[in-house]
């Protein structure tokens, strides 16, 4: 028998300066306020909005420290909406993702699926557009299972992987790969990983610089595919033990 649900519970009203918060957040993505633009100044937004200088200032902090605007001193400060960093972006999505992944109704198979469909056409990208510095950077970031201390290999692997989507020539490609990259990693390779699991990943590590240096734009899409499934075997395997250790501990 399905118990009775309760009535729905009214939402809250947002407290004032989130509503100023989210009004000056909806034109800044609405294109209202652009890059640099200074937004008006504490004592107009005080009055269109009826509330105090000091609810117009929680407002812009929330702002702030959401990256969206910048804030600074002096007869020429104010508040400025910020210019976009790719970092910041990627710092605050890869921190949603971990929160996000932490749901285990969020399966690492989900979580491939994703890195494959933005991935493999990056590599095919880097095949086309990369130049011969890009290549060259490239070939650099390839390490040697044998010779790094594999409490250190986490480092060179993401970096093989930061160059390769940086040749793709796609800002929005970096911005929302890496953070399904650095969860999948951190969450499941950083420590976990076999030794021998690292030498599968150099040999395609270079199997995919192979295709990219031979401007094979379908076959580095094929070698990165073949790569991401190759570790599918590994991240579904530490996942399968810690779902384990997990229902044990219960």
């Amino acid at each position: 028998m399905t118990a009775a649900r309760g009535p729905d519970r009214p939402t809250a009203p947002l407290p004032a300066y989130a509503g100023i918060a989210a009004e000056l957040r909806d034109r800044i993505l609405a294109g209202e306020y652009k890059p640099g633009d200074r937004l008006p100044v504490e004592p107009e937004l005080s009055a269109e909005h009826g509330v105090s200088r000091s609810t117009v200032r929680e407002a812009l902090r929330l702002l702030a420290s959401q990256n969206l605007i910048t804030t600074t001193r002096g007869v020429a400060g104010g508040s400025f909406v910020a210019y976009p960093q790719p970092g910041q972006i990627t710092e605050y999505l890869a921190t949603s993702l971990n929160l996000l992944a932490s749901d285990t109704r969020i399966t690492v198979g989900r979580l491939l699926e994703i890195r494959e469909m933005l991935e493999v056409p990056a590599a095919g990208l880097a095949a086309v557009r990369a130049d011969d510095e890009g290549r060259a950077e490239l070939r650099g970031s390839l390490f040697d299972p044998g010779s790094v201390d594999p409490a250190e290999i986490f480092a060179p692997n993401r970096h093989f992987h930061a160059v390769l989507l940086k040749l793709a020539d796609n800002p929005f490609l970096e911005v929302l790969t890496q953070p399904v990259f650095r969860v999948l990693n951190e969450r499941f390779l950083r420590q976990d990983a076999p030794d021998r699991f690292w030498y599968g990943v150099d040999r395609d590590h270079r199997d995919i610089l192979d295709r990219i240096e031979a401007r094979d734009e379908q076959g580095a899409r094929e070698a990165c595919h073949a790569h991401l499934e190759n570790l599918r075997e590994t991240y579904t395997s530490i996942d399968r033990t810690r779902a384990l250790a997990r229902r044990a501990s219960e």
